[in-house]
């Protein structure tokens, strides 16, 4: 098993260039010359031509490959910017090595934030090994004899309850094709636990979730984790399909079957023949085109328009809906026994503002996806949030799911003209929440026949609406009386007292 060694630069391996009869190789060259480690990941917040010169000296004392990344730190005690650049570093490297390859990280270089950060990531997040130098004691392990709080401990443990889990449910082998769905609330766990069970069957499979929510992400994971990988994965937006051409696009047409037909066409349903098939919006088909899906389902074969014979098809169904196709069959909107035939295995995809803990990985996994989409891009420089931005988006409650997050990100980003996003910038880039329908509103689905207490119920509202203005605001009077329509900060603060809201 070959370890990498993960360090920042630190002055005394700096001052080994000219001075190591006095402070010795430093370090970083000292735990590299005792061979345990096949490749040294640095972190260097110095200037690029000063650590030129020690990584040109440096692999003179030890022959081992050095990949250096340059950082900007506000001041060597700067947690948050060297908590953010380490986890960036170790999450690629460990995302780069083959499977079974072990992390170590240098607590001695560098400043004592630097090695308190090592610590929190070997314990939490990316376990490690740590290790000190020095020229008394050589290169040794470092003893951590503390446990990290139960704040952090959930990372830790992490991938032993996850093993354990797939061996007590009896969960198929960890199926990197799920990776990409990023995740740690119990909810989105059941549901990819459930997406693994049924991938490698050939079993339908119905997808419920809100808008947003990551069906199609999901589809196609179980594609890639079942038996049909490497075959066509076929995605057909039911919604967006004219209901006079969805036969012609799901089962193809002759030659001149309809005018405007000037060849043969295949349909959806033979393009992935031996693959996948994916219906998306399952519930937006209307009915006439919902019984010949059911024909095509029941027979494994379909006819082109025009054509009389049929053509034999083996497609695996995943269809998915943001829409409760139960509730459907009840209105008399979708058939009954088309949706019995595709529901075999049905997994509900819930919404962001369900999936507790997720917001916050979220946030980091797509701003960091926002940042390699843009970096080709003229002129852009990588993003960070700031706190304030950060606790902004955390509480927003995303009724467009993982879609809207994304594209927020990707507008802050482009508001945004220096490496931060704050307040102001994420604020800017949020959009509206779509007006909700009133009759779906707590406060005004009471039955007043069983009497009500309307003082009760306003103070309740009120309340509600002013805690979230100043919580936006960060606690901005003015702005907060525009935004609840006030005329002035005078009328907001007498509206603050009567309802025993703090300013």
């Amino acid at each position: 098993m070959a370890t990498t060694l993960i360090s920042w630069l630190g002055r005394t391996d700096l001052r080994a260039v000219t001075e190591s009869d006095k402070v010795g190789v430093g370090p970083v060259a000292q735990a590299l010359q005792t061979g345990r480690f096949a490749r040294l990941d640095l972190l260097c917040d110095y200037a690029p031509d000063e650590a030129a010169t020690y990584l040109a000296w440096l692999q003179a004392q030890a022959p081992t490959p050095v990949t250096p990344h340059y950082v900007t730190l506000d001041s060597p005690t700067d947690f948050g910017a060297i908590y953010r650049h380490a986890r960036q570093v170790v999450a690629a490297t460990s995302a780069a090595q083959p499977p079974g390859d072990g992390l170590a990280f240098h607590l001695s270089p560098g400043t004592p934030a630097m090695a308190a950060v090592w610590i929190i990531l070997a314990k939490t997040r990316f376990p490690a090994e740590l290790i000190e130098s020095s020229i008394q004691h050589g290169v040794r392990v470092a003893s951590v004899p503390f446990d990290i709080s139960a704040d952090f401990l959930p990372d830790l443990l992490e991938r032993p309850d996850r093993t354990l889990e797939r061996l007590t449910l009896g969960l198929p082998p960890a199926a990197p094709e799920f990776d990409a769905i990023c995740h740690r609330s119990p909810a989105m766990a059941r549901a990819i636990a459930r997406a693994r069970r049924a991938a490698p069957r050939s079993i339908p499979i119905l997808i419920e979730g809100e808008s947003g929510t990551g069906k199609e992400l999901l589809a196609r994971a179980i594609h890639q984790a079942s038996p049909r990988r490497g075959r066509p994965f076929v995605t057909v937006n039911c919604g967006a399909i004219a209901p006079d051409l969805i036969e012609s696009e799901l089962f193809g047409h002759e030659k001149g079957a309809f005018t405007g037909a000037a060849g043969e066409r295949k349909g959806y349903f033979e393009s992935a023949h031996s693959g996948t098939l994916f219906l998306d919006e399952l519930g937006e088909l209307p009915k006439p085109a919902q019984v010949k899906l059911l024909r095509a389902l029941q027979e494994g074969e379909v006819t082109r328009v025009g054509a009389t014979a049929p053509t034999p098809v083996d497609v695996r169904i995943l269809a998915a809906t943001n829409r409760t196709l139960v509730d459907e069959v009840a209105a008399g909107r979708f058939r009954e026994d088309l949706f019995y035939r595709l529901a075999v295995a049905v997994i509900h995809l819930p919404p962001l503002r369900e999936r507790e803990g997720d917001a916050s990985l979220l946030l980091d996994r797509l701003l960091d996806q926002v940042n390699r989409e843009s970096e080709s891009e003229p002129g852009y420089s990588p993003k960070i949030l700031s706190v304030n931005a950060r606790k902004l988006l955390l509480e927003h409650p995303w009724p467009g799911n993982v879609r809207e997050m994304q594209n927020t990100l990707r507008r802050a980003a482009v508001w945004t003209p220096g490496p931060t996003i704050d307040l102001e910038d994420a604020r800017d880039a949020l959009l509206p929440s779509p007006a909700r329908d009133l009759a779906s509103d707590p406060a005004l689905a009471q039955d007043i026949a069983q009497g009500i207490d309307l003082n009760a119920t306003i103070d309740r509202v009120a309340r509600h609406y002013l805690e979230q203005a100043m919580r936006l605001t960060g606690g901005n009077k003015t702005r907060a009386a525009r935004l609840l329509g006030f005329g002035n900060p005078t009328t907001l603060n007498n509206w603050l007292k009567k309802h025993g809201v703090e300013p």
